[in-house]
């Protein structure tokens, strides 16, 4: 069915382009009508078949000289469903090409850098297209479809996206607050249904608000009433963008080392916990004495327990049996990896044992840890505050971790995938140039025939238009995993940094460059109220009831209305 539409609206567009046929009429006695069809004739006839004008009767100029244009509002709506549906199939086909090629060649430079820049070239063009072509007035006009798009790409992510991906993945939630995979028997509850997601996520939320540093440096003129220093501020707003665009892609490209480096260090953490509460079953006295301080009497006795053969030190094979005799599968750790770095702790001398000396020392700092991760160093507590950071770095652990839902098969006839995936990365990017400009024509005019300001006409049509993660995200989300809820929001948060540093960097470029006016205060303003409350909800926490669906919802339209009555109530435009 998708195939049968896509053909329907792809056989429309190629017919607009035929061009019309000239004729004369030709007077005889029999037939004092007939046309020869030779071109030429001394009547006017229009170069266009325009569509049937219902509210207008002004004539409109054709992007690229043949593509077909309309004064009309059926026919700019017409016009704007198929020039929207041709630019999400290039955003789509970007999207899928992308997904492609990083399984083949991973992460680094093309997943971190080449992909990202690529799943935000339909808003790019489109920004570009509102602003490039024409005199210095045409584009300050249109130059608000582009900020449209820009200020309505970022609230629809984190509002109706992000609100829909929380009603269809939601699961149950257990005791702990942590939604359970695949369980969803409690229907609409709102506190006891939700979705969970890992640290990262929340990692690249807090990401995403530093991504509004450009957005708040362009309106410091505005705020300080300064407007003489708007261009600098644009120039300075620029440069900070690209800045940022380049750490974000330098973060994307080593981000899967950092998370192995961040997991494998909760795992030792947790492997921390373990020995000390084990010790702590075996000591025989109190492992911290009256004023909180660790009791190294305590301490020595314990050395002389694990000490097997009595010789003053301890091997790698007497900590092996202390690793092994508690039980570390919960967090998969690996053993060898966790006696090694237990060695690299106590053996202060590096000569492979650990004496007294340094198993005391050693010891101590890891109780002085956990003693200030519990806030308490009383001996009677001692057992509830050590479970208490056995669990907590259980818990870190498990958030660190990359727990795949789905075994990663090798990719077979890598080749012809990869060249798949060259093929339609360079189609969708055709599509996308192409389609750019006479989509924005088509808002500009569809604005002129309703008198509907062509910021909420972009702000509405065009996001759904260009972002293809709409579809992939609700795919995530109907598997109803932690994983994959961890997937579709950090896809959202990349999307909206993205859309704050990439496509930002666009749009000043134009402003600066072609020496337009920067008088956007309230559509800005809603970049950052969207970006903070919802960057916020996601940034200290990892578990989301379905109640924060409602408060995602209810800014799409609060941002709509906040626009309305700060440009023409408040008079800020």
């Amino acid at each position: 069915m998708e195939n049968k539409v896509a053909c329907f609206f792809l056989a429309f567009f190629f017919l607009t382009l035929a061009s019309p046929c000239r004729s004369r009429p030709i007077f005889t006695s029999d037939s004092p009508s007939d046309n020869v069809s030779d071109g030429i004739h001394s009547h006017h006839q229009p170069k266009l078949l325009y569509l049937n004008r219902l509210f207008s009767s002004d004539t409109c100029t054709e992007t690229y000289g043949f593509l077909p244009c309309t004064t009309t509002v059926l026919g700019n709506v017409f016009l704007i469903l198929v020039y929207s549906y041709l630019m999400f199939l290039g955003a789509k086909l970007l999207s899928d090409g992308s997904e492609i090629l990083l399984e083949i060649l991973g992460p680094g430079i093309i997943g971190g850098f080449f992909l990202p820049v690529l799943s935000s070239l339909p808003d790019a063009t489109i920004i570009l297209a509102s602003g490039l072509s024409g005199s210095t007035e045409t584009a300050q006009s249109q130059v608000s479809v582009g900020m449209g798009l820009l200020a309505g790409s970022t609230v629809m992510l984190l509002t109706i996206l992000w609100g829909s991906c929380l009603i269809v993945g939601k699961c149950d939630l257990d005791e702990n607050s942590v939604a359970v995979d695949q369980k969803d028997t409690k229907t609409f509850s709102f506190t006891g249904s939700g979705v969970s997601t890992d640290i990262w996520t929340s990692y690249a939320a807090r990401i995403m608000i530093m991504s509004i540093i450009p957005l708040i440096i362009v309106q410091l003129p505005q705020v300080f009433q300064e407007t003489s220093l708007s261009h600098l501020a644009v120039l300075v707003s620029l440069v900070v963008s690209i800045c940022l665009l380049i750490a974000y892609s330098l973060y994307q490209i080593f981000q899967p080392w950092i998370q192995k480096r961040r997991l494998a260090y909760a795992k030792h953490k947790h492997v921390i916990s373990g020995i000390l509460r084990d010790l702590k079953m075996r000591a025989l006295g109190r492992l911290y004495r009256d004023d909180g301080e660790p009791n190294t009497d305590v301490i020595e006795k314990l050395f002389k327990t694990i000490d097997q053969n009595s010789d003053g030190s301890l091997s790698e094979a007497e900590l092996r049996a202390l690793v092994i005799g508690i039980n570390f599968e919960e967090i998969d750790a690996d053993t060898d990896d966790a006696i090694a770095k237990l060695m690299k702790d106590f053996d202060a001398s590096r000569d492979t044992r650990v004496d007294v000396n340094e198993f005391v020392e050693g010891i101590s700092r890891w109780l002085k840890k956990a003693r200030h991760s519990a806030g308490d160093g009383q001996d009677d507590q001692s057992i509830r505050f050590l479970n208490h950071f056995h669990q907590q770095t259980k818990k870190e652990a498990d958030l660190f971790s990359d727990q795949n839902d789905e075994a990663v098969e090798r990719i077979e006839n890598a080749k012809w995938h990869a060249s798949k995936a060259g093929l339609m990365l360079l189609l969708g990017t055709l599509i996308a140039a192409v389609i750019a400009d006479p989509l924005v024509d088509v808002v500009d005019n569809f604005s002129t025939a309703t008198s509907i300001p062509s910021f909420f006409v972009s702000f509405v049509i065009l996001p759904f238009a260009s972002s293809s993660e709409v579809v992939s995200t609700l795919i995530f989300a109907r598997k109803k995993k932690s994983r994959m809820s961890s997937l579709m929001y950090s896809e959202i948060y990349g999307s909206v940094t993205m859309a704050n540093v990439l496509s930002l960097a666009v749009f000043l470029g134009l402003v600066y460059f072609r020496d337009l006016t920067w008088d956007f205060s309230s559509e800005v303003l809603v970049v950052l109220v969207v970006c903070i409350v919802m960057g916020l909800i996601a940034s200290f926490r990892t578990t989301f009831p379905l109640w924060i669906s409602l408060v995602a919802y209810a800014l799409y339209p609060l941002s709509l209305l906040l626009v309305y009555i700060l440009n023409y109530v408040v008079g800020w435009s």
